[in-house]
C-alpha cells in the first residue's frame, strides 16, 4: 500500500495516473474515499466538408424571407 501527501491546492499524485484522466469521487465513510476513473467516450468522426454543406442545405433555419421584406415588416413608417 502507498500513502501520498495532499498538497496546499488539495491536489493528489496517483501513481498511475494520466494527464487528463477524470475520476469520480465518491465517499464511502469518514475519512475514507473511493475514486472510481471514468472512461473517455470515444470521438465521433468529423463530417465530411460535402456532408456538412449538404446539412447546412438542408437545414430548416434557413431564412425563407428576403431582407427588404423583413425591414418592410418591422420598421416604422
Amino acid at each position: 500500500m502507498s500513502t501520498t501527501t495532499v498538497d496546499s491546492k488539495k491536489r493528489i499524485v496517483l501513481p498511475k495516473g494520466r494527464p487528463g484522466d477524470v475520476f469520480e469521487i465518491q465517499q464511502q465513510a469518514e475519512g475514507r474515499f473511493l475514486l472510481i476513473r471514468l472512461e473517455k467516450p470515444e470521438r465521433a468522426e468529423r463530417m465530411s466538408k460535402k456532408a456538412c454543406m449538404e446539412a447546412m442545405r438542408k437545414s430548416p433555419l434557413r431564412p425563407t424571407m428576403r431582407w427588404e421584406k423583413l425591414r418592410e415588416l418591422t420598421r416604422e413608417p
